[in-house]
C-alpha cells in the first residue's frame, strides 16, 4: 500500500460518503485540558466509517474484475457498509452474522439489499462460515479490516482531517481489528509525521495494545467490553504491521469511562455515539496520555449505531460511574411510619428515589426488621456523600456492598 492508494480511495468515495464535520468543544476541552475537536463519523452514511473501506474495496473490485457477488462476516457496522456499497455498485451481497445478532442490526443490513445468513455464536464462527459461503457462491470475501484496499478507504479520514485542520497535534482513534487505526496512522505519517496518532481500546479487549508494546502480532483468548465494535481477539496481520510502524501509542479505557463519555456526548454535544466511537474522547477526558495535554486533538467518533435496546443499560452505567445514580441498603424496623421517616431524610437532601425494594428474607434479620434497598438520583459525587452523611447522622447504618447485615444502630 502507498499514499496514492489512499488518494485513489478518496476519489472513489467522492459523492458517495459524507465529508463529516470536525467540531470543536469548549466543554470537553476544559475537561481534557486540551483543545478537543470531534470528527463526526457517527454521522457518516450507514452510521460509521466502515462504509469508506467497504466501498473502496468493492468499487476497485468492480473496476478490475467481473465479480458479481461479495461476502462479508460482521455483527454490525461492516455489514451495513458492505451491503450499501454492493447495492450502489450492483453486486449481490451475502452477510454472515452471529445467531445472537439483534434484530435491528439484521433489518438495517437487509434494508440495503443484502442477504443475511445467521451462523455461529460469535464473529469467529461467522467468519469461518463466510469463508465457506464465499467458495460456494464463487464470490469475493470483503474482510472488515485486514485488507489493503479497506485500510486505504479508512485512511481517507486522515486526508479529511488534514484538510480540515492542518495544524493538528494528535488524532485519537478506536482500535479493534486495526483497519481505521492503521489507515489513519499510515496516511498521517506520509503527509505530516509530526502529528501523533494514538489508538484506544477497552481494558479487557487490548490485543492491539499488546501487539504494539511487543512489536509483534498478538491475539487474546477472550474479550469483554461494552464497546462491541472494537471487541476483537485477533487483530489483522497487515494492520498490526502498519500500526507498529507508524502509530505513536495505544491506551485503554474502562467500560465505566466509555459509558460516562456516551452520556456526556448526549448531554453536551447532542450526539449519539456508539461505545467504540466514544473511546477516543473517553481517553482524552481520562488524561491518561500525558503527551496530549494542551494539544490540538481530533477524536474520531467512529460510529453512531448504538442498539436502542441496549442504550438504557449504558446510560444507567454511565450515570452510576459519574455519581449521578447510587444504590445503597439500610435496615429499618418493620413497622408503620418507618419508610415515611426515612423518605423525609431523602427529601430533605433533594435525592430523587428511583426504586425501593424490601428484603425480609435475610437470616440475620429479627422478625421486626427489613432491609431497604434504595436506588436514587443525585447531582454528583459530592451530593451523594452529603446524602449518605445525613442518613448516618440520623442513626441509620449503610450496609456495605449491599450485603445483608443487621445495622448496629437500628431505627
Amino acid at each position: 500500500m502507498n499514499l496514492t492508494d489512499v488518494y485513489n480511495a478518496q476519489k472513489r468515495l467522492r459523492g458517495i460518503t459524507h465529508l463529516t464535520n470536525l467540531e470543536h468543544s469548549n466543554t470537553f476541552s476544559k475537561l481534557a485540558e486540551a483543545e478537543i475537536w470531534l470528527k463526526c463519523e457517527n454521522r457518516q452514511k450507514t452510521g460509521s466509517f466502515k462504509v469508506r473501506g467497504a466501498y473502496n474495496k468493492i468499487k476497485k473490485l468492480s473496476e478490475e474484475t467481473d465479480a458479481s457477488c461479495v461476502v462479508a462476516a460482521s455483527a454490525g457496522n461492516h455489514a451495513q457498509g458492505v451491503a450499501y456499497a454492493a447495492r450502489e455498485l450492483g453486486l449481490k451481497a451475502y452477510i454472515v452474522m452471529p445467531l445472537a445478532t439483534p434484530i435491528a442490526k439484521i433489518a438495517a443490513t437487509e434494508s440495503y439489499g443484502a442477504t443475511v445468513v445467521l451462523s455461529g455464536d460469535c464473529y469467529d464462527d461467522s467468519y469461518n462460515a463466510a469463508l465457506t459461503l464465499t467458495k460456494e457462491k464463487n464470490a469475493v470475501f470483503v474482510h472488515p479490516f485486514d485488507d489493503e484496499d479497506v485500510i486505504a478507504g479508512q485512511g481517507t479520514v486522515a486526508l479529511e482531517l488534514i484538510e480540515q485542520m492542518p495544524n493538528l497535534d494528535a488524532i485519537i482513534v478506536p482500535a479493534g481489528g486495526g483497519g481505521l487505526f492503521a489507515g489513519i496512522a499510515y496516511t498521517i505519517k506520509q503527509i505530516n509525521p509530526k502529528i501523533k496518532v494514538i489508538g484506544v481500546q477497552g481494558e479487557r479487549a487490548d490485543a492491539v495494545k499488546r501487539s504494539f508494546e511487543l512489536k509483534k502480532h498478538v491475539s487474546t483468548n477472550s474479550v469483554y467490553t461494552i464497546a462491541d465494535g472494537i471487541a476483537v481477539k485477533n487483530p489483522g496481520v497487515i494492520t498490526t504491521e502498519l500500526i507498529n510502524k507508524f502509530a505513536d501509542g495505544v491506551y485503554t479505557v474502562s467500560d465505566d469511562e466509555i459509558a460516562s463519555t456516551i452520556i456526556q456526548l448526549m448531554e453536551r454535544s447532542k450526539q449519539v455515539v456508539e461505545p467504540a466511537g466514544a473511546t477516543p474522547l473517553a481517553l482524552a477526558l481520562s488524561r491518561k496520555a500525558a503527551c496530549l495535554k494542551n494539544k490540538k486533538i481530533a477524536c474520531v467518533l467512529s460510529g453512531g449505531n448504538i442498539d436502542v435496546g441496549f442504550i438504557h443499560k449504558i446510560i444507567e452505567k454511565g450515570l452510576v460511574s459519574r455519581g449521578r445514580q447510587m444504590k445503597f441498603s439500610v435496615v429499618l424496623t418493620d413497622k408503620p411510619g418507618s419508610l415515611e421517616n426515612f423518605s423525609r431524610i431523602m427529601s430533605a437532601q433533594q435525592a430523587n428515589i428511583i426504586s425501593v425494594q424490601y428484603d425480609r428474607m435475610s437470616t440475620e434479620l429479627s422478625l421486626n426488621e427489613t432491609i431497604l434497598h434504595i436506588a436514587c438520583e443525585v447531582s454528583g459525587f459530592e451530593h451523594g456523600k452529603k446524602l449518605i452523611d445525613a442518613i448516618e447522622q440520623n442513626g441509620y447504618l449503610i450496609i456495605p456492598n449491599n450485603r445483608s447485615a443487621v445495622a448496629a444502630n437500628k431505627i
